[in-house]
């Protein structure tokens, strides 16, 4: 493999590794040569400093890291203070579940699956965009029918819903 391409394989594990990764990690995962990988690491940090950009490349607990530049800490901070709060409840999952594969789904239908009062959670799901009036469904008292959103797809990193497990599929992992 070319250094470029090297160097655009290691970026990327660091990009997407949740925890430093050590020096023996980048081997096993690439089988490069402990002196390949420090090179490209080297090379990479070097890049990243030169930018000096809003992300760094730092050693880090017996690995190597991206961060964020602390100099914009404070915003960060914000940030990550209002994606905290972000976070959905058991109970809005389990709602949210049903919505996305029953819909068209009325509240009092997930109410009977769950076997307890959703309006809290519906209200939270509403808010937060991931579900939608979609219209009324056609039995007695034409109640309101919801349906996913937009947001509700980029949240969980689908396409579209075909992309949601079967049934089957959670069978298979009980």
């Amino acid at each position: 493999m070319e250094n470029e391409r090297l160097l655009q394989l290691i970026e990327s594990l660091l990009f997407v590794s949740p925890v430093p990764l050590t020096v023996n990690e980048f081997v096993k995962l690439t089988d490069l040569s402990q002196k390949e990988v420090l090179n490209l690491l080297k090379i990479l940090k070097q890049q990243y400093d030169e930018k000096n950009g809003g992300i760094l490349i730092i050693e880090i607990a017996e690995g190597f890291s991206m961060v964020a530049n602390p100099e914009f800490s404070e915003i960060i901070k914000k940030m990550s203070e209002s994606v905290k709060s972000s976070r959905l409840s058991i109970a809005a999952l389990e709602t949210l579940s049903i919505i996305a594969y029953k819909q068209p789904a009325t509240k009092a239908e997930v109410e009977q699956i769950r076997g307890v009062n959703s309006d809290g959670t519906f209200k939270t799901l509403l808010d937060r965009r991931l579900i939608k009036i979609t219209g009324r469904k056609d039995v007695p008292g034409k109640p309101l029918a919801y349906g996913t959103t937009l947001e509700f797809l980029q949240l969980f990193g689908l396409k579209n819903l075909t992309e949601l497990p079967t049934l089957k599929e959670f069978h298979k992992v009980e």
